[in-house]
């Protein structure tokens, strides 16, 4: 699903467009109840920001069709998330897979690949990490969503609320930035958020297939020893330590 999402060129960030060299160009004005057609008219009307080659965003599913502004901002706000997620997913497949089996990871309880690693997790993990997934949307959801006791419908956001904007910075990228620059960053942000749904979804499926850590299987199917690699390394204990030791021995194979 993820990856679907990913398909849909859209800057999603609730900012009108500015050119760089008009800077304190005035917002448009957005109104709660407006309806946009398509995607097209969400562009136009400030709402979100298309990007090239696509000025006019891509949707390919049809998201944007017929959809009134709270139904839009939710959308915009649903796949800066995603986003988000998936760039912690992907620098958390590969780091993990770097580390495991040594005492920094768990006291090297952790091993094989990453779609794995959840199932080793001791159980203390969980409970802390629960807490804190919890902590962290309770927030989320008092600074963006409406009541569902007082709004029209379930699932709508405050109508000022900006997509993707829960006031965490802090590392400060945000500060002292023209309108302009800001943009620019959501569109980093936004694209990079894109890049790594679609690759976290392909890590799971290569890991899938071929039952091995990413960066491993990579350099032997580049090698043309990825079946001579899931023979040798596929389910040992300690996966990590034979795929690297299997690459000294290709290596000195061409040396």
């Amino acid at each position: 699903m993820a990856a679907l999402c990913s398909l849909r060129i859209v800057c999603a960030a609730r900012a009108p467009k500015v050119a760089a060299v008009a800077e304190d160009k005035a917002a448009p004005v957005l109104k709660s109840g407006q309806k946009y057609k398509n995607l097209g008219s969400a562009v136009d009307a400030g709402l979100i920001q298309g990007c090239a080659p696509f000025d006019k965003g891509l949707d390919m599913f049809g998201f944007f069709s017929n959809v009134d502004h709270a139904e839009a901002q939710r959308i915009a706000d649903s796949e800066i998330t995603h986003g988000r997620v998936a760039m912690l997913a992907a620098l958390g497949f590969v780091v993990g897979e770097q580390v495991e089996g040594s005492s920094f990871l768990f006291d090297s309880e952790i091993t094989g690949p990453a779609i794995r690693h959840f199932e080793q997790v001791p159980t203390s993990f969980w409970a802390i990490l629960s807490v804190a997934v919890v902590l962290t949307e309770t927030k989320r959801v008092n600074r963006a969503w409406q009541s569902p006791f007082d709004s029209e419908r379930l699932f709508l956001q405050k109508d000022d609320h900006v997509p993707g904007d829960y006031g965490f910075d802090p590392l400060g990228f945000g500060k002292n930035k023209t309108p302009a620059s800001l943009n620019q960053l959501k569109m980093k942000e936004l694209n990079n958020g894109r890049l790594a749904m679609i690759a976290i979804a392909a890590f799971v499926g290569q890991e899938l297939n071929t039952g091995l850590n990413v960066l491993p299987s990579d350099r032997a199917l580049s090698a043309g020893q990825l079946g001579a690699l899931k023979v040798k390394c596929a389910a040992t204990p300690d996966e990590a330590a034979c795929a690297k030791a299997f690459e000294a021995f290709v290596d000195s194979l061409h040396n």
